[in-house]
């Protein structure tokens, strides 16, 4: 086996997996937490959490201001509830969808938005970074391609363009 790699068993034979390298460099990206291995709902979960309960409390915390992914954190960290697709049968963004409580701008895309305007801001302090200017218009370039996949699945409407100038107002 080779170093790094995960033995996968296809019937009498034992594959290789090496993990997904990164878009823009050579490394491989390991770290990230691991999901329930069983998509049930496990037998430890208090019996109060139900399908109700859980939603409930997405649409408090979305209405708190946080982000799809903060939700799931702040619920399997703090309410001890795995995975909420297990529990209600819906993703968290159907469910904040379902109560008006989408944000205009998908949140992957926003978080790269938000890096471009602090690459930036640091760039008008420091003219001659050019390792930063680099890494802006690879962040631009992987904005570009986001933002024309959701265009694409209507996530965005089709008018929608990324501009650097009103970056700051979208992450508003």
């Amino acid at each position: 086996m080779g170093e790094g790699a995960d033995p996968v068993f296809w019937g009498n034979h034992t594959l290789e997996v090496f993990p997904m390298a990164r878009m823009h460099t050579r490394r491989k990206g390991q770290s990230g937490s691991k999901r329930p291995s069983t998509l049930r709902v496990p037998e430890w979960m208090d019996k109060e959490k139900n399908a109700e309960w859980v939603e409930n409390k997405v649409v408090e915390l979305a209405k708190a201001g946080n982000t799809p992914s903060m939700i799931g954190i702040i619920l399997r960290d703090q309410y001890g509830v795995p995975l909420v697709r297990v529990v209600t049968g819906k993703r968290v963004m159907d469910i904040i969808v379902e109560n008006g409580l989408e944000r205009q701008v998908p949140e992957d895309l926003r978080n790269m938005i938000a890096k471009a305007v602090k690459i930036r801001r640091h760039l008008e302090e420091n003219k001659k970074d050019f390792v930063s200017k680099r890494g802006l218009q690879l962040i631009e370039s992987k904005i570009h391609r986001l933002s024309k996949y959701y265009r694409k699945t209507r996530l965005l409407p089709p008018d929608w363009k990324y501009s650097p100038d009103q970056a700051a107002v979208l992450l508003r």
